[in-house]
């Protein structure tokens, strides 16, 4: 059985396949298994997968005939892994070629349940920035709570917001089967995993080295427009309300709803004006009204004034808590060109 499973959903990746599958193929690490799921694509990614597992006796591909979401792929891949230790790579990123290693000794060494490493970010002119997960070191379950858990509840405001990203982790598959722990959702699905995983996990070894190569492109999911967003956000929340009940999580963070609420609204606007959209300027800035009038967004601008944002997202709190819907509009459509 491999120590490692390396879990890959793919989709619509044939652009970016190759780097990935060949940071994979290349790691100093030799004792892991590549699952791929090809998740109904379209393009060439399936073949490309195929390809790689006919030559590489650690990989497996698992194809679906209809796209299902990356939730549902990595759920699939957590279920068909052989491994002790489980990570999730993206297709459209890949690993440092020392990332397995790394991680699986600093576990090993710490005998913690799980490792962390930083990322480092790349845009398409060529600017990288680094960042760390958690300063280095090892972590009890205190230390999770202040450092990771507390900071994922209800810290989703001030910058630097801590990202419930997967995908820089080493996760024990045995605590995650133990507690029956999947992913849910096409958006935000990182965050609740991540949550709940280290509220049953003991330990955390981490290392601030960037062995996780994070791409940003305009064709990421995130870069488009969900035009149901609306209730993807509900059920995060309802997911996010039941976590925080069964492991007693509110006492830290009171306001955790209103912080998860300001951040969702901030990400709702985006998604409102983001370039592909189709709806008309009018349109988009009634729906972005409708969602800052719904319930439990107006207690949470009622209640909490957001501070230490980055200086647009400040920008458009302060729109919105006044109610300057035209000028929010007028300030994404030069942004955004649209």
């Amino acid at each position: 059985m491999p120590s490692i499973s390396v879990i890959v959903p793919v989709y619509q990746a044939e652009k970016f396949l190759h780097r990935c599958l060949d940071s994979v193929a290349r790691q100093t690490f030799p004792d892991w298994e590549l699952i791929l799921v090809d998740d109904g694509s379209t393009d060439g990614s399936a073949a490309l997968c195929d390809k790689f597992a006919a030559r590489e006796s650690r990989a497996r591909v698992f194809h679906r005939k209809k796209n299902q979401g990356v939730s549902e792929a990595r759920n699939l891949g957590i279920n068909e892994s052989r491994g002790d230790y489980i990570t999730f790579l993206d297709a459209d990123d890949c690993y440092e070629f020392q990332a397995l290693e790394t991680l699986w000794n600093l576990r090993e060494q710490s005998g913690a349940d799980a490792a962390a490493c930083g990322i480092t970010y790349l845009w398409p002119d060529g600017k990288q920035s680094v960042q760390a997960q958690l300063p280095a070191g090892v972590y009890g379950e205190a230390e999770i709570r202040e450092k990771l858990i507390d900071p994922l509840v209800g810290d989703r405001l001030t910058q630097p917001v801590f990202n419930g990203y997967s995908v820089c982790y080493l996760f024990s598959t045995d605590i995650i089967r133990k507690n029956h722990i999947t992913f849910d959702g096409p958006y935000l699905e990182d965050e609740l995993f991540v949550l709940e995983y280290f509220c049953n996990a003991h330990s955390l070894a981490a290392t601030d080295q960037p062995l996780y190569r994070y791409f940003l492109h305009g064709e990421s999911a995130t870069h488009h427009y969900m035009d149901n967003f609306s209730q993807v956000f509900s059920r995060f929340m309802e997911r996010k309300e039941a976590l925080v009940a069964r492991y007693g999580l509110e006492s830290a963070r009171p306001q955790w709803r209103e912080s998860s609420n300001w951040a969702g609204l901030l990400i709702a606007v985006g998604n409102e004006y983001a370039r592909d959209n189709p709806k008309s300027i009018r349109q988009r800035q009634k729906a972005v009204k409708a969602f800052c009038q719904r319930p439990e967004m107006q207690k949470a601008i009622r209640e909490l004034v957001p501070a230490g944002l980055s200086p647009n997202k400040q920008m458009v709190a302060n729109l919105v808590r006044k109610r300057h819907f035209f000028t929010l509009t007028q300030l994404y459509r030069l942004k955004n060109r649209i």
